[in-house]
């Protein structure tokens, strides 16, 4: 009975000893909390003076949160006397490990930071990647979510996009919608011109120069394909217009 007392005592005593460590870690934890919030409202305010976009901002909130928390917990780690060299070597050889077994994840988040560096695109973009179109919602590590005309969302694998062709809709200030137009082979071709073009009459959301115009896309033995090309002042809203 009595060793059994001095081993509690021992341990009570070791709790004892221990918990200013563990409230100093606890307080580690919560001072990089809050510098994580500081540096973020400051980034924020920053953003706000230099206009800089949403694809940036996010990149860069991203990078702040996961390092300033990152550091904070192996600082919090080393408060209570957790040995953090030997679990950041010991990271280093399970992280090796996962690797491999997760080599598609990692080459999305790789994808990510070079789409972040590139930028072929941005959030708000109306972009059309691997057949899928739709505006950019949100530039992630591991995906690029887009809402697609119809409200669905999609999550497209950066790694996707960093390997295919991507078609931008609103990298540029204009737009040029072409409109088919299929009538039969006896029709007045200038007449179908004609009213094509009076569509488009006293519409400040087509533009005057370069001129809108109507060209013949193909000869068929039963019909002749016309082409009604005009060029958009927003180019955001193909879709309406077309």
């Amino acid at each position: 009975m009595i060793g059994l007392q001095e081993r509690l005592d021992v341990w009570a005593t070791g709790v004892l000893n221990w918990i200013p460590s563990l409230l100093s870690a606890l307080l580690t934890l919560f001072l990089f909390w809050l510098l994580w919030r500081l540096a973020s409202r400051s980034a924020e305010a920053v953003f706000k003076r230099t206009e800089i976009d949403r694809t940036a901002r996010t990149f860069v909130q991203t990078v702040l949160k996961y390092v300033i928390l990152t550091v904070g917990t192996v600082s919090a780690l080393a408060k209570v006397g957790v040995n953090t060299g030997s679990i950041l070597t010991s990271l280093g050889v399970v992280g090796l490990t996962i690797g491999f077994a997760a080599r598609d994840t990692l080459s999305n988040v790789i994808s990510g930071l070079f789409i972040f560096w590139d930028r072929p695109f941005v959030i708000d973009d109306l972009v059309e990647i691997d057949g899928k179109y739709g505006r950019v919602e949100n530039i992630t590590l591991r995906s690029t979510r887009i809402v697609t005309p119809d409200g669905r969302m999609l999550a497209v694998p950066n790694s996707t996009i960093i390997n295919t062709t991507v078609a931008s809709y609103t990298n540029f200030p204009h737009l040029r919608l072409d409109i088919p137009v299929t009538v039969g082979v006896e029709e007045n071709l200038g007449r179908a011109r004609t009213i094509a073009l009076s569509i488009l009459e006293g519409d400040d959301q087509y533009m005057s120069t370069p001129p809108p115009k109507v060209i013949v896309s193909a000869l068929n033995d039963y019909n002749v394909e016309l082409e009604l090309r005009v060029w958009l002042e927003n180019e955001k809203d193909h879709i309406a217009v077309r």
